[in-house]
């Protein structure tokens, strides 16, 4: 049995991250009838608007989750909102969920947190989270400055809990999804790559930007201070880098870059996945391809176990 799909009610282990501003219910409900499961954000600060996002996801009837960013949560009433609505799956994340944890359960909501370390991982189980969502450092957006990847992290953490954990950072396919699995996660989670899908809200600069950018078309930004970012390489981006810092203003035209297409009108958040990210594609198109590419692959690593050899079936031209 897979656990995430037992406790999201998804067709595919495949999650949508919860982008602010982004990651409301025209993505969201895009990547739930493709099967994966949608999550609105609320980080963007933006109560009533996420709460009619939320809202409008309900009456879909389409399974869905909500992402809790406790840092950035002005007061209780959006846990609040989250608890009476009918949401059956949270995620929370830049914070201690111990105070979340309680309210949520008691209104039947399985709830998992995203950790970056696994310090973080195990002090969540000890309080109760039913899952993790483990965040490599290669994603985009906020990151922990003290670098560890997900292949590195997931084995860490895998291999000190049980409880069910969702990989995150630098997978855009099937290939990703069958490494993660292979390291004990049980479903993924996508970022960027549906940030640059054809349902995705975001001006179609910011879509080419994505599509456009090498592997190494990233830097983390900001990492001796608060708070660490994972964006494109831009002029905006250059400046920031070059500094070492950024302020409080750093973010102010971050929806003229999402929405105006103003690439250097703040940070442009996005992951290393970037560079494996060559086409804008329906989300429907994105999970039924990684599904596939994840059955060839497994079925492939299936036979070399059956056969008990190394045979992996590829050649070099």
């Amino acid at each position: 049995m897979n656990r995430v799909l037992a406790h999201t009610g998804a067709t595919y282990p495949i999650l949508q991250a919860p982008m602010g501003w982004i990651a409301r219910s025209t993505l969201a409900s895009a990547v739930s009838r493709a099967g994966g499961l949608g999550i609105i954000e609320t980080s963007s600060g933006e109560t009533a608007n996420c709460q009619r996002e939320i809202t409008a996801m309900v009456e879909t009837g389409l399974p869905f989750g909500v992402n809790l960013p406790i840092r950035f949560l002005k007061d209780d009433a959006m846990l609040r909102f989250v608890c009476e609505s009918g949401v059956k799956f949270v995620t929370t994340s830049a914070g201690s969920p111990a105070k979340f944890i309680a309210p949520l359960k008691a209104a039947g909501i399985v709830v998992y947190h995203a950790v970056p370390t696994l310090d973080t991982a195990l002090k969540c189980v000890e309080a109760g989270i039913d899952g993790l969502v483990v965040e490599g450092s290669e994603g985009g957006g906020f990151k922990n400055p003290e670098e560890v990847s997900t292949l590195v992290l997931l084995q860490a953490i895998r291999e000190k809990v049980d409880v069910p954990l969702i990989a995150a950072g630098g997978i855009v396919d099937g290939r990703g999804m069958a490494a993660a699995f292979a390291l004990g996660a049980e479903a993924i989670q996508m970022g960027t790559r549906f940030v640059a899908c054809a349902e995705s809200p975001v001006h179609s600069h910011y879509k080419q930007a994505i599509v456009d950018a090498q592997a190494t078309g990233t830097w983390m930004l900001n990492t001796k201070s608060t708070p660490c970012i994972r964006a494109l390489k831009t002029d905006f981006t250059r400046g920031l880098h070059e500094a070492g810092v950024m302020g409080p203003e750093t973010f102010r035209g971050i929806q003229d870059v999402y929405f105006g297409g103003n690439m250097n009108a703040a940070p442009a958040l996005a992951g290393q996945s970037a560079g494996l990210i060559h086409e804008v594609h329906s989300a429907a198109q994105i999970v039924q391809e990684t599904v596939a590419q994840f059955h060839a692959i497994t079925s492939r690593l299936g036979a070399m176990a059956a056969g008990a050899n190394f045979d992996t079936g590829l050649s070099v031209e």
